[in-house]
């Protein structure tokens, strides 16, 4: 982490893949028929009949996929993610403690983003130290909205833009078959790592990303070292938690786990019939 003083990076890592934060990135399987923005209002408009959300997973997510067609599959849903997704709300639980002076905090807030660089937290309690709220915990937020504002997801996502990847081997996660990829840094700054991510065997999904950032965007940072493990919710996939470790120059390790869960998505397509009415064409014509 940073001085304290100032904003601390755990943001750039956790603003690795989250969709508008980091979950930057048309395959066979999307489908052509959708809208990709919303049509401007007209008297002439009729709408499709309404069908299921956007399908992200390839049809043959029952059988067990090449490494290589994974990693492909991954960039692809990603691509597709950053296309369609226009908000979602989740409950969010920070943990954050400086070990050597037995200071810590607990923060529950709830956060909600909006489709391309909106990001926004609400309060819900807060109990410890008010030092690591301050000036770790607040600075760590701030931090994450920041980089959403600018729109720099597609500086840090996990692409090929950004990353070379080498496959590693097969490994067991959950008790799902994953594929493990090494990913090293195409250049050498800030929010990028060297480490690996774990895909999903059958469906090409992002499961766990591990590693250590290249470098510090800090002087009074030495070292950040992280692991964030991501789930599906429906079509899309998101962090559920991050583990990460800073070993700062002047009060030692920072350590801070992030939870979020509850997530409620809305796809773009579901936010135009929304907006629309919700209405199909009439029934018989």
């Amino acid at each position: 982490m940073r001085k304290l003083t100032s904003p601390i990076p755990m943001a750039l890592v956790w603003a690795l893949l989250t969709p508008g934060l980091t979950l930057a990135q048309g395959p066979s399987y999307l489908r052509p028929d959708l809208p990709t923005r919303m049509p401007e209002p007209s008297t002439d408009l009729v709408l499709p009949v309404r069908e299921a959300p956007l399908n992200l997973v390839p049809p043959s997510a029952a059988v067990r996929l090449a490494p290589q067609l994974a990693l492909e599959c991954y960039q692809r849903k990603l691509q597709a993610q950053a296309q369609f997704l226009a908000e979602y709300s989740a409950a969010t639980t920070i943990h954050a403690e400086l070990p050597s002076s037995s200071q810590q905090g607990d923060f529950e807030l709830r956060r909600h983003y909006t489709a391309p660089n909106t990001l926004k937290f609400t309060a819900v309690k807060y109990s410890g130290d008010g030092f690591v709220k301050s000036n770790v915990i607040t600075r760590l937020l701030q931090s994450e909205v920041d980089h959403v504002a600018k729109g720099e997801s597609a500086l840090t996502a996990i692409s090929p833009d950004n990353y070379k990847f080498n496959y590693k081997g097969a490994e067991q996660e959950n008790n799902q078959p994953v594929y493990v990829f090494e990913v090293k840094p195409r250049q050498k700054r800030p929010g990028l790592f060297k480490g690996k991510i774990y895909l999903d065997a059958y469906t090409g999904a992002l499961r766990r990303a591990e590693g250590v950032i290249v470098k510090s965007p800090s002087f009074w940072v030495k070292k950040i070292e992280f692991v964030q493990e991501y789930a599906d919710f429906g079509t899309f996939t998101f962090p559920v938690h991050m583990h990460s470790v800073a070993s700062t120059r002047l009060v030692g390790q920072a350590v801070v786990d992030v939870t979020i869960r509850d997530y409620t998505p809305t796809s773009l397509t579901e936010l135009t019939y929304g907006l629309l009415g919700g209405f199909g064409p009439p029934q018989g014509k």
